[in-house]
């Protein structure tokens, strides 16, 4: 039996750290495993969808009209930003339940739309994994792959985020480990530029 190498480069183009799993590991340090699952599918079905309309020529489309792909970049910046802000300046304990919730699955569907990591990886696998289908059978094959995948290392890492609570006792953690967590998310913001 082979394994059909998009499996291959999806699983590890999504399980490498950016928004989705920085995002996804804090939510479920900070709320839980249970209370971060509609995020998680959310970012599921938000990148099954992305990546299934690249099947249709969305991804050429970005490549072909750089100033829409810009426009997109600088959205993507504005909105990871915001979020590593939101996230450095979060609280811990009975406060952060009061007045912070995590992402809903509406919210985490749209991210994706602007998530650059998401885009990146669907285009690199639309132009090098085609299996030379319909663009319709292109479509769900990218959709199918993607979607699949990423519920499992979304799971995987809300798992792990919510192992760290036991180590996120006191306010310190909690500030060195957001500190973190923000940081790597704004760095994930520059990066956009850079690819």
């Amino acid at each position: 039996m082979t394994i059909d190498p998009l499996y291959l480069f999806v699983f590890a183009g999504l399980f490498s750290p950016g928004p989705n799993v920085i995002l996804l590991t804090a939510s479920g340090a900070r709320f839980g495993f249970k209370p971060t699952l509609p995020h998680v599918l959310g970012v599921a079905a938000g990148v099954g969808v992305t990546s299934g309309l690249t099947g249709f020529g969305i991804g050429a489309l970005l490549l072909a009209q750089p100033a829409l792909a810009f426009i997109l970049k600088v959205v993507a910046v504005a909105w990871i930003l915001w979020m590593a802000w939101k996230l450095f300046h979060s609280t811990m304990g009975p406060e952060a339940e009061a007045k912070e919730r995590p992402f809903t699955f509406i919210e985490a569907v749209l991210f994706q739309w602007v998530n650059p990591k998401v885009w990146a990886v669907a285009l690199a696998a639309s132009a090098g994994y085609g299996a030379g289908l319909s663009p319709t059978g292109e479509a769900l094959r990218l959709a199918t792959a993607f979607s699949g995948l990423n519920l499992i290392v979304c799971l995987f890492w809300t798992f792990a985020g919510s192992l760290l609570t036991y180590l996120l006792k006191t306010p310190r953690a909690w500030q060195i480990f957001t500190t973190l967590m923000a940081a790597a998310l704004a760095i994930s913001a520059v990066m956009v530029f850079l690819s």
